[in-house]
């Protein structure tokens, strides 16, 4: 699943490929589930009508969603849910399958929507709509570099939570996009427990927390996300991401700890979800 660095991925990709490019046509697919994809908007033509001859002006996020600003008042924004992904191509490669929604721009190419869950969404609103509640991300988001996040703000927000770490972390009104590799992989950075309760951290604790949460997202990015399974994440231009290969502790029960160097354990924290820690130097 694209989590919040790969999102921020796709995000700083599309800003270097598609701003100032003007739409040309858009193709919602004649296939199944395409307007499933597509269901804020009654018709296909009504999509193809607001995006047809618009020009993109500016790239953004909201949370997890990718907002295209457009110069005719109104913002195109694509949810990649699960397992969704946004691939520049060229008109003349083949359409891969669970391809929902297609893009041509007046210069040539393509951007095109693939998603092989039919879980992620894809719709055009007028820009001052983005204000509304239903758009804004509850959770803090530590890659926002408009409105960066600062330690005081974490802490305040923190010291309000009476949760576990590993459940705090995967609570997107408390932080957005964390997941289970990067939550884990933040708590072992920080050398604190899955199962610590919130309220008891020190603030040293906290401090460590901050710096592992917002470090750990950076290094994702760099790294160009991660990418797991069989709807592994892929970026603008098709390619998997490389965080997988920095782990440090998710995935990795009985392998050697690479601060200490005891035995990394999993723990069942919710009915069949697992985390794994080091039980020797995460406290």
């Amino acid at each position: 699943m694209p989590e919040l660095p790969e999102i921020e991925v796709v995000r700083r990709d599309l800003e270097k490929e598609v701003v100032g490019r003007r739409i040309k046509e858009v193709d919602v697919r004649p296939v199944r589930n395409a307007m499933k994809v597509v269901r804020r908007h009654g018709r296909r033509k009504e999509l193809q009508d607001l995006l047809t001859g618009a020009k993109v002006e500016k790239i953004g996020r909201l949370g997890k969603r990718l907002l295209f600003e457009l110069d005719n008042g109104h913002t195109l924004v694509f949810d990649l849910g699960p397992s969704g992904a946004l691939l520049k191509t060229s008109s003349s490669d083949g359409i891969e399958p669970h391809t929902y929604v297609v893009l041509a721009w007046t210069i040539g190419g393509q951007l095109r929507f693939v998603d092989p869950r039919t879980a992620g969404e894809v719709f055009v609103v007028p820009t001052e709509e983005l204000e509304k509640d239903e758009f804004r991300p509850a959770g803090l988001d530590p890659l926002d570099n408009a409105q960066p996040l600062t330690w005081q703000q974490f802490s305040t927000l923190l010291e309000q939570r009476g949760k576990r770490l590993k459940d705090l972390l995967l609570d997107d009104g408390f932080v957005l996009g964390l997941g289970d590799v990067y939550s884990d992989e933040v708590l072992w950075s920080a050398a604190l427990r899955w199962d610590r309760d919130a309220g008891s951290l020190s603030s040293q604790d906290v401090r460590r927390l901050y710096r592992a949460l917002v470090e750990t997202l950076q290094e994702a990015v760099k790294a160009r996300g991660a990418s797991w399974g069989d709807d592994a994440f892929r970026d603008l231009h098709g390619q998997r991401g490389a965080f997988q290969e920095e782990i440090r502790v998710y995935g990795r029960e009985g392998e050697a700890c690479r601060r200490c160097r005891n035995t990394v354990e999993r723990a069942e924290f919710r009915k069949g979800r697992f985390t794994y820690f080091c039980p020797q130097c995460q406290a």
